[in-house]
C-alpha cells in the first residue's frame, strides 16, 4: 500500500499562524511590560531594546532587570541570566534536526529556541514540524521586541511606577513563570524553599543581586538527584 505523505502549504501555515496568535498576543503584553518596567525603574529605553534583540530570553531577561533595578551589578545579573537560561541547551538538542542543517539557520534557529517555540514545534506532527517552529518563532520573536518597545517607550512617561503598580510587575511575572514547576513537582518546592531560605538569610549582609545567585543553588540541588537516578 502506498504511504501518503502530508504537505504543507498555504493553507496549513495559516492555520500554524492562527493557532500561534494566542501565545504571541500574551508575549507581547508581557514584552510591554518588561520595556515600561525597566526604563521607569531607572534604565535607558535602549538597554530592554537592545536586550530583548541580543539575549531574547524572556524569563532570564526579567531577573537581569530586576537585579540591576536591586542595586546589582552587571556581572550579577548576566551570571543570573546565564543560569536561569542554561535549560535551553536540552531544548536546542531536542530542535537540532527540526531547524535545519545550514549554519545560517542553525544560527538563527539557536537564537530563536525558548519554551514555547520548542513546545509548539514538537506538538506538530513530524511534516509540518519545521515549518511551525519557522512560523511560531519568528512570530513570537518579533511580538516580543515590538512589545518591548511600545513599554519602553510608555515607560518613560509613566515616571513613578508606584503610583501605577508597575514595581510589582517583576515579581508578579517571576512567580507567574515558576508557579508551573512548583505545582508540578514535590522536589522543586522543596529546592525553591532551601533557595529563598538563604537568599533571606544573606540579604542584610551581601550586595544586592547576590542572593538571587544564591537562591539558584536550590536548582542545583534538584539537578544532581535527576543525574544520579539517571546513572543508576
Amino acid at each position: 500500500m502506498r504511504s501518503v505523505q502530508r504537505t504543507t502549504g498555504p493553507a496549513e501555515d495559516r492555520a500554524l499562524a492562527r493557532d500561534s496568535s494566542l501565545v504571541w498576543l500574551a508575549g507581547g503584553i508581557v514584552g510591554v511590560s518588561f520595556g515600561a518596567v525597566s526604563v521607569a525603574g531607572g534604565l535607558p529605553a535602549w538597554v530592554p531594546v537592545l536586550m530583548s534583540l541580543v539575549v531574547y530570553a524572556g524569563s532570564a531577561q526579567f531577573s537581569a532587570v530586576g537585579v540591576l533595578l536591586a542595586g546589582g551589578g552587571p556581572a550579577a545579573a548576566v551570571a543570573t541570566g546565564l543560569l536561569l537560561n542554561t535549560r535551553t541547551a536540552a531544548f536546542s538538542l531536542a530542535v537540532a534536526e527540526i531547524i535545519g542543517s545550514g549554519r545560517a539557520a542553525r544560527l538563527l534557529g539557536a537564537h530563536l529556541v525558548t519554551d514555547e517555540t520548542v513546545a509548539f514545534a514538537l506538538a506538530q506532527p513530524e511534516p509540518a514540524r519545521r515549518r511551525a517552529f519557522w512560523i511560531f518563532g519568528l512570530g513570537l520573536f518579533a511580538v516580543w521586541n515590538l512589545g518591548v518597545l511600545a513599554g519602553a517607550l510608555a515607560g518613560g512617561a509613566l515616571g513613578d511606577t508606584a503610583r501605577y503598580g508597575l514595581d510589582a510587575a517583576f515579581p508578579a511575572i517571576l512567580v507567574a513563570l515558576v508557579l508551573p514547576a512548583l505545582r508540578a513537582d514535590a522536589t522543586v518546592r522543596r529546592c525553591a524553599l532551601l533557595g529563598a531560605a538563604l537568599a533571606l538569610a544573606v540579604t542584610p549582609a551581601v550586595p544586592a543581586g547576590v542572593p538571587v545567585l544564591l537562591a539558584l543553588a536550590g536548582l542545583l540541588l534538584h539537578r544532581r538527584p535527576a543525574v544520579r537516578g539517571a546513572a543508576a
